[in-house]
């Protein structure tokens, strides 16, 4: 399976984020451009441990489940996807340019991971593996809703 942590499959999604721009527009969802950005500059940001967020209770009772299923094979993450409201992105404008090379700099981050006791707000703990193949399903996700 496809991994952040690889190289090449890092340049591949860096190649693919550099093509979206401010006339880019989704294909499913609410998120306008700079909306699934920011949304995704605050995922990396977790990610990589520049942030944290509490375990949702209902994590506690379907996480494990759930995230064994993401990550069992390539099947791409289905439309419309649920999340938390702290990356439900308010704010319908800003700089997409500038969300964009903030997004290609925390994803080239991962060249240098280093966030062993990783817990997601709704999988709970996760391996590094676990958040190699998660990560980059989460970023070929929203790249597809933005046809890049």
């Amino acid at each position: 399976m496809k991994s952040i942590f690889d190289k090449p499959t890092r340049d591949e999604l860096i190649i693919r984020i550099k093509t979206l721009n401010q006339n880019s527009t989704s294909q499913w969802g609410k998120m306008n451009i700079y909306q699934m950005l920011k949304h995704c500059t605050l995922c990396e940001e977790m990610y990589l441990g520049q942030a944290v967020y509490p375990r949702q209770f209902i994590g506690r009772l379907l996480g494990k489940m759930a995230l064994k299923s993401l990550t069992k094979d390539e099947t791409p993450m289905g439309k419309n996807a649920p999340t938390s409201d702290s990356f439900k992105i308010k704010l319908v404008a800003g700089n997409v340019l500038d969300e964009r090379d903030k997004w290609i700099t925390l994803v080239e981050e991962y060249g240098n991971y280093n966030n062993p006791e990783f817990a997601h707000w709704f999988f709970g703990k996760m391996t590094k593996e676990q958040v190699g193949y998660l990560a980059y399903k989460h970023t070929d996700h929203h790249l597809r809703q933005f046809n890049s």
